[in-house]
């Protein structure tokens, strides 16, 4: 696993566990660390994920909602919608991410955590989303 893959994945179950229990990330992420050791400049890139996604999850989800309508994020499993939650967050919200970069890591992490339809239901979700990034970038500039 590349080395931002590995930081991505350390965010994600992070962001997992934030959304299936009432545990505090910031314990959540430092276990974590313990058990996937990344660099200082990985570390900072996990966290930023982490703590640039938790305070606008709502929003996220809503404009994934709204830009991809076939698919109720209340019928997505929890792993496949903090996958896309990171991947939205990264090109449309830090913009420090290529949106093809965004997805394809997106697909890789749903490869690893997800079910066998995982990476394809991740693709589309992202696809339909990217149709309209310069749209839903000028949407979200405030987050």
């Amino acid at each position: 696993m590349k080395e931002r893959t590995r930081a991505r994945s350390l965010a994600l179950q992070v962001l997992y566990e934030v959304d299936q229990s009432d545990h505090l990330p910031g314990t959540i992420f430092t276990e974590r660390l313990k058990e996937l050791p990344l660099s200082k400049k990985l570390q900072e890139f996990a966290h930023q994920i982490v703590f640039g996604v938790l305070p606008i999850t709502e929003e996220l989800d809503s404009t994934i909602a709204e830009y991809a309508p076939d698919w109720p994020l209340d019928q997505i499993a929890p792993i496949d919608r903090n996958i896309l939650r990171i991947a939205f967050w990264e090109f449309g919200v830090s913009q420090e991410t290529p949106i093809k970069v965004a997805i394809n890591e997106a697909v890789e992490l749903a490869k690893v955590y997800g079910s066998d339809a995982a990476p394809s239901f991740i693709n589309g979700v992202l696809g339909s989303l990217a149709k309209y990034k310069n749209e839903i970038i000028q949407s979200i500039k405030g987050l």
